[in-house]
C-alpha cells in the first residue's frame, strides 16, 4: 500500500507528457496540423504544475499545485491553490485565489475571487469577491462589482450600478437614488 501512492501519483504526473501529439513528418499531415494551431490532446483530469502543460483549451478537472496560468479555456472543475485563466465555466475551488481574466459562468470558492473585464454569472464565494459586470450572488466580507444583477451579502457591498439587493453593515450603490443604506441596500 505505501508503494502504490508513489507509483500513482508519478503516473498522474505524467500523463500531461504521454497525451501530447507527436509532430507528423510528412508534408501533407503539416499541412493539416498548420491549420489546427497548436491543438494538442489533454486527458479529462490531471495536474497542473504551474506552466505545465501548456494548451489553449481544457476540459475536465484541472488541479493546480501550486498554481495554474497556461491554459486559456478551463471548462470543468479547477481546485487546488491558485487558479488563473481567460475564460472560465464550473467551478473553481482554490483555496487562495481564483482569477478569471475576461470572462466567466459558474461557482467561485476562495479566499479571493476576481473577474476582469468581462461578464461573471454564477456565484462567488469568499473573503473578497470582485466583478467589473455580474449576474448572480456574491457571499463574502467585502463585495464589489462595477455592473450587476442579484444578490450581494457581505460586511462590505459596493456597486456602481446595481439592479438586486445588498445585505451588509455597510451597502452603497454609487447611481441609485439613496446611494448607502446599511444592512439592507436596493438598487433599480
Amino acid at each position: 500500500m505505501k508503494k502504490l501512492f508513489p507509483v500513482a501519483l508519478a503516473s498522474l504526473l505524467a500523463l500531461p507528457l504521454v497525451a501530447q501529439e507527436e509532430s507528423p513528418k510528412s508534408e501533407d499531415s503539416q499541412a493539416v496540423k498548420a491549420e489546427r494551431k497548436d491543438e494538442s490532446t489533454i486527458w479529462p483530469a490531471y495536474f497542473a504544475l504551474s506552466e505545465i502543460p501548456r494548451t489553449v483549451d481544457l476540459v475536465g478537472l484541472r488541479i493546480t499545485v501550486p498554481f495554474s496560468s497556461a491554459q486559456e479555456n478551463v471548462t470543468g472543475v479547477d481546485i487546488g491553490l491558485w487558479g488563473k485563466s481567460n475564460y472560465f465555466e464550473g467551478i473553481q475551488l482554490n483555496v487562495l485565489r481564483n482569477r478569471v481574466i475576461d470572462s466567466g459562468s459558474g461557482i467561485q470558492i476562495g479566499c479571493y475571487n476576481s473577474v476582469g473585464r468581462g461578464d461573471m454569472l454564477g456565484l462567488q464565494i469568499g473573503l473578497w469577491n470582485e466583478a467589473m459586470s455580474f449576474r448572480g450572488m456574491q457571499v463574502g466580507l467585502v463585495n464589489l462589482i462595477g455592473e450587476g444583477e442579484g444578490f450581494q451579502i457581505g460586511l462590505i457591498n459596493r456597486a456602481e450600478t446595481m439592479h438586486g439587493y445588498q445585505i451588509g453593515l455597510v451597502n452603497v450603490i454609487r447611481d441609485a437614488e439613496l446611494q448607502f443604506f446599511p444592512i439592507v441596500n436596493v438598487g433599480f
